[in-house]
Protein backbone atom coordinates (compact mmCIF):
# COMPACT_ATOMS: atom_id res chain seq x y z
CA UNK A 1 0.00 0.00 0.00
CA UNK A 2 2.81 2.07 0.09
CA UNK A 3 5.13 3.47 -2.22
CA UNK A 4 7.44 0.32 -2.74
CA UNK A 5 4.33 -0.90 -4.22
CA UNK A 6 4.11 -1.07 -7.78
CA UNK A 7 0.48 0.26 -9.21
CA UNK A 8 -1.82 -1.65 -10.93
CA UNK A 9 -4.64 -1.03 -13.56
CA UNK A 10 -6.67 1.40 -11.63
CA UNK A 11 -4.49 1.71 -8.05
CA UNK A 12 -2.78 3.91 -7.34
CA UNK A 13 -0.15 2.49 -4.53
CA UNK A 14 3.25 3.63 -5.27
CA UNK A 15 1.39 7.17 -4.81
CA UNK A 16 2.39 9.67 -2.27
CA UNK A 17 0.10 11.18 0.46
CA UNK A 18 0.79 15.08 -1.20
CA UNK A 19 -0.83 13.05 -4.50
CA UNK A 20 -3.96 11.82 -3.09
CA UNK A 21 -4.11 15.71 -1.51
CA UNK A 22 -3.62 16.83 -4.94
CA UNK A 23 -6.26 14.77 -6.21
CA UNK A 24 -8.99 15.31 -3.77
CA UNK A 25 -8.25 19.61 -4.18
CA UNK A 26 -6.74 20.17 -0.60
CA UNK A 27 -3.97 21.72 -1.04
CA UNK A 28 -1.28 22.11 1.87
CA UNK A 29 1.44 24.37 1.88
CA UNK A 30 5.27 23.56 1.84
CA UNK A 31 6.56 25.70 4.76
CA UNK A 32 4.72 26.50 8.25
CA UNK A 33 3.19 30.01 8.63
CA UNK A 34 2.30 31.70 11.59
CA UNK A 35 -1.23 30.31 11.64
CA UNK A 36 0.21 26.77 11.44
CA UNK A 37 1.93 27.54 14.37
CA UNK A 38 -0.26 29.19 16.20
CA UNK A 39 -2.57 26.11 15.66
CA UNK A 40 -0.11 23.36 16.49
CA UNK A 41 0.51 25.41 19.65
CA UNK A 42 -2.92 25.60 21.24
CA UNK A 43 -3.16 22.31 20.05
CA UNK A 44 -1.06 20.69 22.28
CA UNK A 45 -1.92 22.50 25.20
CA UNK A 46 -5.54 21.54 24.63
CA UNK A 47 -4.41 18.35 24.55
CA UNK A 48 -1.84 18.17 27.37
CA UNK A 49 -5.21 19.48 29.40
CA UNK A 50 -7.23 16.82 27.88
CA UNK A 51 -4.90 13.75 29.39
CA UNK A 52 -4.57 15.34 32.82
CA UNK A 53 -7.67 15.80 33.48
CA UNK A 54 -9.33 12.33 32.26
CA UNK A 55 -6.63 10.95 34.41
CA UNK A 56 -7.66 12.65 37.01
CA UNK A 57 -11.05 11.29 36.67
CA UNK A 58 -10.25 7.95 36.06
CA UNK A 59 -7.60 8.19 39.22
CA UNK A 60 -10.89 9.59 41.00
CA UNK A 61 -13.04 6.63 40.23
CA UNK A 62 -10.37 4.14 41.39
CA UNK A 63 -9.16 5.56 44.42
CA UNK A 64 -12.93 6.47 45.81
CA UNK A 65 -14.75 3.15 46.89
CA UNK A 66 -18.12 5.81 46.51
CA UNK A 67 -17.17 5.50 42.88
CA UNK A 68 -17.00 1.58 42.29
CA UNK A 69 -20.24 0.68 40.93
CA UNK A 70 -21.45 0.03 37.03
CA UNK A 71 -22.18 3.61 36.10
CA UNK A 72 -19.16 4.77 37.32
CA UNK A 73 -17.19 2.23 35.95
CA UNK A 74 -18.43 3.26 32.39
CA UNK A 75 -18.00 6.79 32.87
CA UNK A 76 -14.08 5.77 33.60
CA UNK A 77 -14.17 3.92 30.14
CA UNK A 78 -15.42 7.19 28.91
CA UNK A 79 -12.78 9.09 30.53
CA UNK A 80 -10.48 6.23 28.91
CA UNK A 81 -11.68 7.39 25.34
CA UNK A 82 -11.00 10.86 25.94
CA UNK A 83 -7.62 9.87 27.52
CA UNK A 84 -7.17 8.42 23.99
CA UNK A 85 -8.82 11.57 22.19
CA UNK A 86 -6.09 13.38 23.65
CA UNK A 87 -3.13 11.40 22.70
CA UNK A 88 -4.92 10.91 19.01
CA UNK A 89 -5.20 14.88 18.80
CA UNK A 90 -1.61 15.27 20.53
CA UNK A 91 -0.49 12.17 17.46
CA UNK A 92 -2.16 14.06 14.78
CA UNK A 93 -0.22 17.83 15.94
CA UNK A 94 2.90 16.02 15.58
CA UNK A 95 1.80 15.09 11.94
CA UNK A 96 -0.20 17.89 10.71
CA UNK A 97 0.62 21.01 8.59
CA UNK A 98 3.33 20.53 6.08
CA UNK A 99 4.25 17.06 7.69
CA UNK A 100 1.46 15.81 6.41
CA UNK A 101 2.59 15.42 2.99
CA UNK A 102 5.68 14.22 4.05
CA UNK A 103 3.79 11.06 5.94
CA UNK A 104 3.79 7.50 4.40
CA UNK A 105 0.27 5.95 3.76
CA UNK A 106 0.84 3.83 6.54
CA UNK A 107 1.36 7.01 9.00
CA UNK A 108 -1.15 8.70 7.43
CA UNK A 109 -3.81 5.91 8.23
CA UNK A 110 -2.59 5.43 11.51
CA UNK A 111 -3.04 8.87 12.21
CA UNK A 112 -6.86 8.92 11.07
CA UNK A 113 -7.08 5.53 12.49
CA UNK A 114 -6.30 7.10 16.04
CA UNK A 115 -8.97 9.55 15.82
CA UNK A 116 -11.74 6.75 14.51
CA UNK A 117 -11.06 4.81 17.29
CA UNK A 118 -11.37 7.12 20.33
CA UNK A 119 -14.70 8.63 18.84
CA UNK A 120 -15.93 5.18 18.64
CA UNK A 121 -15.25 4.25 22.20
CA UNK A 122 -16.80 7.50 23.37
CA UNK A 123 -20.23 6.94 21.25
CA UNK A 124 -20.18 3.05 22.24
CA UNK A 125 -19.37 3.59 26.30
CA UNK A 126 -22.08 7.02 26.07
CA UNK A 127 -24.62 4.02 24.65
CA UNK A 128 -23.56 1.54 26.86
CA UNK A 129 -24.19 4.03 30.17
CA UNK A 130 -27.63 4.91 28.11
CA UNK A 131 -28.93 1.38 28.57
CA UNK A 132 -27.19 0.97 31.75
CA UNK A 133 -29.33 3.72 33.20
CA UNK A 134 -32.66 2.20 31.17
CA UNK A 135 -32.45 -0.83 32.79
CA UNK A 136 -31.44 0.60 36.27
CA UNK A 137 -34.28 3.56 36.45
CA UNK A 138 -37.18 0.84 35.17
CA UNK A 139 -36.19 -1.66 37.53
CA UNK A 140 -36.50 1.71 40.16
CA UNK A 141 -32.57 0.97 41.85
CA UNK A 142 -30.07 3.58 41.69
CA UNK A 143 -27.32 1.18 40.75
CA UNK A 144 -27.57 -1.79 38.15
CA UNK A 145 -26.72 -5.28 40.07
CA UNK A 146 -24.24 -5.87 37.08
CA UNK A 147 -21.53 -8.37 38.19
CA UNK A 148 -18.04 -6.67 37.85
CA UNK A 149 -16.62 -9.01 35.27
CA UNK A 150 -19.51 -8.21 33.40
CA UNK A 151 -19.22 -4.41 33.36
CA UNK A 152 -15.36 -5.28 32.11
CA UNK A 153 -16.10 -7.72 29.63
CA UNK A 154 -18.64 -4.74 28.09
CA UNK A 155 -15.87 -2.13 28.56
CA UNK A 156 -13.81 -4.48 26.81
CA UNK A 157 -15.85 -5.49 24.06
CA UNK A 158 -16.02 -1.39 23.33
CA UNK A 159 -12.61 -1.00 22.91
CA UNK A 160 -12.37 -3.87 20.54
CA UNK A 161 -15.39 -2.75 18.23
CA UNK A 162 -13.81 0.67 18.39
CA UNK A 163 -9.97 -0.86 17.30
CA UNK A 164 -11.64 -2.64 14.62
CA UNK A 165 -13.76 0.31 13.27
CA UNK A 166 -10.10 2.26 13.47
CA UNK A 167 -8.65 -0.27 11.22
CA UNK A 168 -11.45 -0.83 8.66
CA UNK A 169 -10.24 2.03 6.52
CA UNK A 170 -6.95 0.40 6.20
CA UNK A 171 -8.32 -2.84 5.61
CA UNK A 172 -9.61 -2.15 2.18
CA UNK A 173 -12.30 0.60 2.17
CA UNK A 174 -9.72 3.46 1.10
CA UNK A 175 -10.14 5.20 -2.45
CA UNK A 176 -6.48 3.93 -3.54
CA UNK A 177 -8.53 2.12 -6.07
CA UNK A 178 -11.04 4.33 -6.94
CA UNK A 179 -9.99 7.96 -7.14
CA UNK A 180 -12.79 9.52 -8.38
CA UNK A 181 -14.38 8.73 -5.29
CA UNK A 182 -11.56 10.11 -2.55
CA UNK A 183 -12.88 12.59 0.34
CA UNK A 184 -11.86 15.88 0.11
CA UNK A 185 -11.45 16.44 3.80
CA UNK A 186 -10.10 12.84 4.47
CA UNK A 187 -8.05 12.37 1.01
CA UNK A 188 -7.31 8.34 1.28
CA UNK A 189 -10.79 7.70 2.59
CA UNK A 190 -13.65 6.58 0.14
CA UNK A 191 -16.78 8.62 0.57
CA UNK A 192 -18.96 5.67 0.67
CA UNK A 193 -16.73 4.75 4.41
CA UNK A 194 -17.81 8.47 5.41
CA UNK A 195 -21.10 8.16 4.80
CA UNK A 196 -21.29 4.69 6.43
CA UNK A 197 -19.31 6.42 9.76
CA UNK A 198 -21.20 9.27 10.20
CA UNK A 199 -24.56 8.09 9.52
CA UNK A 200 -23.81 4.92 11.82
CA UNK A 201 -22.46 7.55 14.93
CA UNK A 202 -25.67 10.27 13.92
CA UNK A 203 -28.10 6.97 14.25
CA UNK A 204 -26.50 5.96 17.14
CA UNK A 205 -26.90 9.77 18.77
CA UNK A 206 -30.60 9.60 18.05
CA UNK A 207 -31.09 6.22 19.94
CA UNK A 208 -29.43 7.72 23.10
CA UNK A 209 -31.43 11.20 22.84
CA UNK A 210 -34.58 8.77 22.46
CA UNK A 211 -33.65 6.65 25.25
CA UNK A 212 -32.70 9.29 27.84
CA UNK A 213 -35.88 11.56 26.62
CA UNK A 214 -38.00 7.72 27.90
CA UNK A 215 -36.26 7.69 30.78
CA UNK A 216 -36.89 11.28 32.09
CA UNK A 217 -40.32 11.00 31.32
CA UNK A 218 -41.00 7.59 32.98
CA UNK A 219 -38.66 9.65 36.24
CA UNK A 220 -40.90 12.21 35.75
CA UNK A 221 -44.31 10.40 36.15
CA UNK A 222 -43.11 8.09 39.06
CA UNK A 223 -41.88 11.27 40.99
CA UNK A 224 -45.61 12.44 41.10
CA UNK A 225 -46.44 8.87 42.65
CA UNK A 226 -44.21 8.95 45.17
CA UNK A 227 -45.07 10.25 48.84
CA UNK A 228 -43.30 12.89 50.42
CA UNK A 229 -41.63 10.92 52.87
CA UNK A 230 -37.80 12.76 53.60
CA UNK A 231 -36.55 9.27 52.37
CA UNK A 232 -38.26 8.79 49.26
CA UNK A 233 -37.76 12.27 48.56
CA UNK A 234 -34.04 12.13 48.99
CA UNK A 235 -33.54 9.17 46.57
CA UNK A 236 -35.74 11.00 43.85
CA UNK A 237 -33.52 13.85 43.94
CA UNK A 238 -30.24 11.65 43.73
CA UNK A 239 -31.36 9.85 40.83
CA UNK A 240 -32.50 13.19 39.44
CA UNK A 241 -28.54 14.47 39.84
CA UNK A 242 -27.10 11.12 38.27
CA UNK A 243 -29.75 11.19 35.71
CA UNK A 244 -28.77 14.71 34.89
CA UNK A 245 -25.20 14.25 35.24
CA UNK A 246 -25.26 11.86 32.70
CA UNK A 247 -27.67 13.49 30.15
CA UNK A 248 -25.00 16.67 30.37
CA UNK A 249 -22.17 14.51 29.37
CA UNK A 250 -24.02 13.20 26.37
CA UNK A 251 -25.61 16.47 25.71
CA UNK A 252 -22.00 18.31 25.18
CA UNK A 253 -20.72 15.07 23.39
CA UNK A 254 -23.63 15.22 20.76
CA UNK A 255 -23.08 19.12 20.84
CA UNK A 256 -19.09 19.27 20.09
CA UNK A 257 -19.41 16.12 17.90
CA UNK A 258 -22.61 16.68 15.75
CA UNK A 259 -21.42 19.45 12.93
CA UNK A 260 -18.31 17.32 12.31
CA UNK A 261 -20.02 14.37 11.93
CA UNK A 262 -22.94 16.25 9.47
CA UNK A 263 -19.36 18.06 7.32
CA UNK A 264 -17.92 14.76 7.20
CA UNK A 265 -21.49 13.20 5.58
CA UNK A 266 -21.58 16.20 3.34
CA UNK A 267 -18.59 15.16 2.15
CA UNK A 268 -19.23 11.84 1.77
CA UNK A 269 -22.14 12.60 -0.50
CA UNK A 270 -20.06 14.73 -2.77
CA UNK A 271 -21.14 18.04 -1.93
CA UNK A 272 -19.03 20.48 -3.77
CA UNK A 273 -21.39 23.47 -2.79
CA UNK A 274 -21.01 22.85 0.70
CA UNK A 275 -16.92 23.85 0.67
CA UNK A 276 -16.43 21.19 4.00
CA UNK A 277 -12.69 22.56 4.36
CA UNK A 278 -13.77 26.00 5.46
CA UNK A 279 -15.02 24.52 8.10
CA UNK A 280 -13.13 21.40 8.92
CA UNK A 281 -10.81 23.01 11.53
CA UNK A 282 -13.35 24.76 13.46
CA UNK A 283 -15.21 20.98 13.98
CA UNK A 284 -12.17 19.27 14.59
CA UNK A 285 -11.09 22.03 17.64
CA UNK A 286 -14.82 21.81 19.05
CA UNK A 287 -14.78 17.87 18.73
CA UNK A 288 -11.27 18.39 20.53
CA UNK A 289 -12.77 20.35 23.06
CA UNK A 290 -15.36 17.79 24.07
CA UNK A 291 -12.56 15.40 25.73
CA UNK A 292 -11.97 18.43 28.63
CA UNK A 293 -15.98 19.07 29.39
CA UNK A 294 -16.48 16.00 30.77
CA UNK A 295 -14.41 15.93 34.15
CA UNK A 296 -15.82 20.12 34.27
CA UNK A 297 -18.92 18.84 34.65
CA UNK A 298 -17.93 15.77 37.11
CA UNK A 299 -16.27 18.74 39.45
CA UNK A 300 -19.82 21.07 39.37
CA UNK A 301 -22.21 18.09 39.73
CA UNK A 302 -20.66 16.09 42.10
CA UNK A 303 -19.21 17.13 45.17
CA UNK A 304 -17.90 13.26 46.21
CA UNK A 305 -16.11 13.36 43.16
CA UNK A 306 -14.64 17.20 42.95
CA UNK A 307 -13.13 16.55 46.94
CA UNK A 308 -11.37 13.47 45.78
CA UNK A 309 -10.18 15.88 42.77
CA UNK A 310 -8.97 17.97 45.08
CA UNK A 311 -7.07 15.06 47.41
CA UNK A 312 -5.15 13.71 44.29
CA UNK A 313 -4.34 17.54 43.37
CA UNK A 314 -2.86 18.08 46.90
CA UNK A 315 -1.03 14.83 47.01
CA UNK A 316 0.25 15.56 43.29
CA UNK A 317 1.54 19.21 44.57
CA UNK A 318 2.49 18.02 48.55
CA UNK A 319 0.01 20.02 49.90
CA UNK A 320 -1.55 17.28 51.42
CA UNK A 321 -3.48 18.28 55.03
CA UNK A 322 -1.77 14.99 56.68
CA UNK A 323 -3.31 11.05 56.70
CA UNK A 324 -6.69 12.92 59.16
CA UNK A 325 -8.31 14.25 56.21
CA UNK A 326 -7.18 11.68 53.37
CA UNK A 327 -10.31 10.82 52.33
CA UNK A 328 -12.77 13.22 50.87
CA UNK A 329 -15.94 10.81 51.55
CA UNK A 330 -17.18 10.07 55.07
CA UNK A 331 -18.66 7.11 56.24
CA UNK A 332 -20.68 6.48 59.12
CA UNK A 333 -20.61 3.16 61.24
CA UNK A 334 -24.10 1.58 61.91
CA UNK A 335 -24.02 2.38 65.28
CA UNK A 336 -23.58 6.22 64.99
CA UNK A 337 -26.38 5.72 61.94
CA UNK A 338 -28.27 4.13 64.82
CA UNK A 339 -27.50 7.21 67.50
CA UNK A 340 -28.11 9.81 64.54
CA UNK A 341 -31.44 8.09 63.69
CA UNK A 342 -32.97 9.31 66.87
CA UNK A 343 -31.92 12.91 66.88
CA UNK A 344 -31.83 13.75 63.21
CA UNK A 345 -33.94 12.30 60.03
CA UNK A 346 -32.43 9.39 59.34
CA UNK A 347 -30.34 8.60 56.08
CA UNK A 348 -30.96 5.85 53.55
CA UNK A 349 -29.32 2.48 54.58
CA UNK A 350 -27.66 0.54 51.85
CA UNK A 351 -28.25 -3.08 52.30
CA UNK A 352 -25.69 -3.29 55.56
CA UNK A 353 -23.20 -1.58 53.64
CA UNK A 354 -21.03 1.81 55.03
CA UNK A 355 -23.66 5.03 54.67
CA UNK A 356 -22.42 8.01 53.11
CA UNK A 357 -23.21 11.42 54.13
CA UNK A 358 -25.36 13.36 52.43
CA UNK A 359 -22.82 16.17 51.20
CA UNK A 360 -23.11 13.93 47.92
CA UNK A 361 -25.80 14.07 45.09
CA UNK A 362 -25.67 10.08 44.72
CA UNK A 363 -26.22 8.08 47.53
CA UNK A 364 -24.80 4.81 47.34
CA UNK A 365 -28.09 2.80 47.32
CA UNK A 366 -27.31 0.13 44.56
CA UNK A 367 -30.41 -2.12 44.73
CA UNK A 368 -33.32 -0.32 47.25
CA UNK A 369 -36.55 0.21 45.15
CA UNK A 370 -37.88 3.80 44.99
CA UNK A 371 -41.22 3.41 44.36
Amino acid sequence: MDTQTDDTEGCYYNRTVKFFYEQSGKNISDYWRPRDYVIVTLGMGVCFIVIFSNLLVIGAILKNRRFHFPIYYLLGNLALADLFSGVSYLHLMFHTGPWTIKLSKYQWFVRQGLIDTSLTASVLNLLAVAVERHQTIFNMQLHSKMSTRRVFIIMLFIWVVAIIMGLVPTMGWHCLCDLVHCSTMAPLYSRSYLVFWGSLNLLTFTIMLAVYTRIFLYVKHKSKQMSQHTTQMRHRETVFNLMKTVSMILGCFVVCWTPGLVVLLLDGLGCDECKVLRYEKYCLVLAECNSFVNPIIYSFRDNDMRRTFKEILCCLFRRGRGNGNSSGVHFNTLEHENYKSRTAEPLERSNGRPLIHEGSEDATVSSEKWN
